[in-house]
């Protein structure tokens, strides 16, 4: 499986291009927001030669959002995310953090309902990770131990729970119940900033370690 990071729009948001040897590719939190990184994002998919089949979303914040209506309009395909972020993305324009937000278009594949998702001869888990949204899912690739975490884990963080729909509690058992078992080896893809393993966030991610040291009770 071929991953291929873009830092899109003023929250350098981390779009991701994901193929393999079909060429056929998902397009997972397309965060571009203007003309320019349209035409960023367009060019390197026809640099690699690759074939869009499905707009994914992790979960539904505009800066993860902004390019959605771009992909499944470009390339014709559909949009799949969790119907319950569906009230975070607003059909029409709209302003939030000082920044112009793109129309989302209406979800095609819920993705509360699936458990894996397919495209070429890939397969990707859909794990459940409430607490960043309340619809916020990873998409786990057994094979080669990659994971997109969205804004749930981060590189020594976690996602914000003091957004709507947000919650503390939910966001830790997503990642100690949910995540941290899938094992040390495995690569972090999150939404923002740089890679990390899940061994390397048990060491040193200070949300994790204060509730494995049982420093403090996430459960409340």
């Amino acid at each position: 499986m071929n991953i291929k990071r873009i830092v899109f729009n003023p929250l350098r948001e981390n779009t991701y291009l994901v193929w393999d040897d079909t060429k056929e590719c998902i397009v997972i939190d397309a965060g571009n927001m203007s003309a320019a990184e349209n035409r960023t994002l367009s060019d390197i998919i026809a640099a690699e030669g690759l074939k869009p089949v499905m707009a994914v979303n992790t979960h539904g914040h505009f800066d993860h959002t902004g390019g959605v209506k771009y992909v499944v309009e470009e390339y014709g395909v559909k949009f799949a995310c969790s119907k319950k972020d569906d009230f975070l993305m607003s059909k029409e324009p709209s302003s939030m953090y000082g920044l112009q937000c793109n129309p989302v278009p209406e979800i095609d594949v819920d993705l509360d309902t699936l458990d894996t998702l397919k495209f070429g001869t890939t397969e990707l888990r859909v794990i459940k990770t409430p607490g960043h949204t309340p619809g916020h899912v990873s998409l786990y690739h057994e094979q080669s131990k990659s994971l997109f975490t969205g804004d749930t884990l981060f590189r020594e963080s976690i996602g914000r729970t003091d957004l709507p729909g947000g919650d503390y509690s939910w966001i830790m058992k997503s990642i100690l119940e949910e995540l941290v078992p899938l094992g040390d080896d495995v690569a972090i893809y999150p939404g923002h900033e740089d890679s990390s393993t899940i061994g390397h966030e048990v060491l040193y991610n200070p949300f994790v370690t204060e509730v494995l040291n049982n420093e403090i009770n996430y459960k409340g």
